[in-house]
């Protein structure tokens, strides 16, 4: 939510996010801006520490979710609540 994380690797059968759709987040959402495929390979230290973690044995322990192959890299903004009207 700090903006500090702002792309998510994720292997699954099909996209689960469509780009423009808006997902909860604590009392905002992540706005995704991009989603494309990508091969395994292409997984880096660096990308994984800008996915949030500190390695790819990290991230790859969260990416896979269920009987998914296909590994995708999901960018997206923080929007934080909508100010309140005074």
């Amino acid at each position: 939510m700090r903006g500090e994380v702002t792309c998510s690797v994720r292997i699954w059968q099909r996209p689960r996010v469509k780009v423009g759709g808006r997902y909860a987040l604590g009392a905002g959402h992540i706005m995704v801006s991009s989603i494309r495929e990508i091969a395994l390979a292409d997984i880096t230290p660096a990308l994984a520490r800008r996915s949030g973690f500190e390695g790819l044995v990290d991230l790859l322990k969260v990416a896979k979710h269920g009987p998914g192959e296909r590994v995708f890299l999901v960018e997206f903004d923080y929007e934080g609540p909508a100010p309140v009207a005074t």
